[in-house]
């Protein structure tokens, strides 16, 4: 081990990254101010070798043992560590070892300069760029001059060279000569042809001014004026242009209009549907409240089963007849802890299929439905006379006309009926809104681009022509003007 002049301990540790010293490499870490070798003193700043049988540092000239023979020793051990035990020796590294170790160093040093040296070039690269040239901003080969010409004939070319279009001019010390006088190689303002000496003329109409230095105008009315001018000119033409050839995207707007209002009405006509299912709903429930309960059904659903089954809830085994119940209950319990709110309120008149209940302490209005909502609408008390009521159907579609006289309370196979057909209504009423909504905003969409279309910087900046329109519009006028000399020729003669 040695350590080499001016090199801190932490760059001594680095040195020997290796398990079996790592526990010298913390001594040496830890003894700040330790007195060493066989002198006795603190100084570190010599070169030194450290004895790897009892972790002592020496310096090198106190034991006669140089910078480069140090290279050279496998194990050093200590003159004090050998009169302790003489079978401990200083071990020398052999030829083989020495040759790689001096190989090792010498391809380091050979890739650190090649590094620096590259470092360098690199930098002169990035230094030979003016950044004002055309050649500093082309970023394509022109495939014209002789490196471009080679690379296509050959390949790529071995030596890197660069298109000549790419150099840089000014980097190149006078070898290529910059265009002066052409007016890509520096940027000009919009208005550095109007920054003359001489007077010129104002653009405004029936303007007998100067125009100020700078612009084509005396001051900004007259800008002002020659814009009205040549709005009032050309804007009729387009208008005309525009009334001939209507746009393809204006008919495809009208066609996707068409379309829009049906998908409307049919969803209008749905709502209609629903309100009228809702309707005989009511009257159906009604119906039921004024019968009376069918004893042969209330002895039937008397009978007790022995069956039972797993609440896929809360996992607990309950009774099948209980089951739907108890499944009820459970999924109010765990869907009254999730919450459904926004701070908007419900404004749909005429309606009220949403809670809407106000939560003061997150200021929101519950969105749930109404009909399922477990946390603020809770289900009325079923009476012990109170009949089922559900409408009974033969082939799972057709209607029988009847109703189930069962008791509400025990009536096992129609259980919550009123809710869940409450529920399916209201829900696809929200779709249906859903739906309506959706179709609105495209209806705006398309009217806002039909409007923007027909604008007056829109028509300004585009003409749509019709050559065969315009040539027909012509031929007309050419005929009609013929027929005038005509008439004129005749009257003249006669008078």
């Amino acid at each position: 081990m040695s350590r080499k002049r001016d090199i801190s301990r932490e760059e001594i540790a680095k040195q020997f990254l290796l398990p079996e010293r790592q526990s010298k490499i913390d001594t040496l870490l830890k003894q700040d101010g330790q007195a060493y070798c066989i002198c006795r003193s603190s100084d570190s700043s010599r070169f030194m070798i450290g004895c790897d049988a009892c972790e002592e540092w020496y310096h090198g000239d106190c034991v006669k043992i140089s910078e480069k023979d140090a290279k050279l020793i496998k194990q050093y051990i200590c003159v004090r560590c050998k009169e302790e035990d003489p079978s401990l020796t200083t071990r020398w590294k052999t030829k083989k070892e020495h040759d790689e170790t001096f190989s090792l160093i010498g391809q380091e040093e050979r890739k650190s300069r090649k590094r620096k040296e590259r470092g360098e070039n690199k930098n002169d690269k990035k230094i030979k760029k003016c950044g004002e040239c055309m050649g500093c901003y082309r970023t394509e080969d022109c495939g014209r001059c002789d490196v471009c010409t080679r690379k296509n004939r050959h390949g790529s070319s071995k030596n890197r060279e660069r298109c000549k279009q790419r150099i840089c001019v000014n980097a190149l010390g006078g070898a290529r000569r910059k265009r002066r006088d052409s007016s890509s190689d520096r940027e000009q303002s919009h208005n550095d042809h109007l920054k003359t000496d001489y007077p010129r003329h104002c653009y405004g109409p029936k303007c007998t001014n100067s125009a100020r230095y700078g612009s084509k105008y005396c001051s900004d009315q007259c800008g002002m004026n020659l814009a009205r001018t040549r709005i009032l000119q050309i804007l009729p033409q387009r208008l005309h242009e525009w009334s001939l050839t209507p746009p393809a995207a204006e008919e495809t707007n009208k066609k996707a209009l068409d379309q829009i209002r049906k998908q409307q009405v049919e969803v209008q006509q749905i709502l209609q549907e629903l309100d009228k299912r809702h309707r005989e709903l009511d009257v159906v429930i009604e119906r039921a409240k004024n019968a009376t309960i069918d004893p042969r059904l209330e002895h039937n659903e008397d009978e007790d089963t022995e069956t039972s089954m797993y609440c896929v809830t809360c996992g607990l085994e309950i009774h099948s007849k209980t089951a739907s119940k108890h499944m009820e209950k459970c999924f109010n319990k765990y869907e009254s802890q999730s919450s459904f709110g926004s701070v908007v309120k419900t404004k749909i008149e005429g309606s009220s299929i949403f809670c809407d209940f106000y939560n003061v302490e997150h200021r929101t209005y519950c969105k749930r439905l109404k009909v399922l909502c477990p946390e603020h609408c809770k289900d009325p008390k079923i009476g012990d006379h109170e009949v089922c009521g559900c409408p009974l159907v033969k082939n799972v579609f057709s209607s029988t006309g009847e109703f189930c006289r069962a008791p509400k309370k025990s009536c096992s196979k129609h259980q919550f009926w009123e809710k869940i057909r409450r529920a399916e209504i209201d829900l696809e009423k929200v779709r249906q809104w859903l739906k309506l909504d959706e179709l609105l905003e495209k209806e705006r969409q398309i009217r806002t681009s039909m409007a923007n279309r027909a604008g007056v910087l829109a028509l300004m900046l585009h003409s749509t022509y019709n050559h065969e329109l315009m040539e027909r519009i012509s031929a007309a006028q050419d005929q009609q003007n013929k027929l005038n000399q005509r008439d004129e020729r005749v009257s003249s003669r006669y008078n």
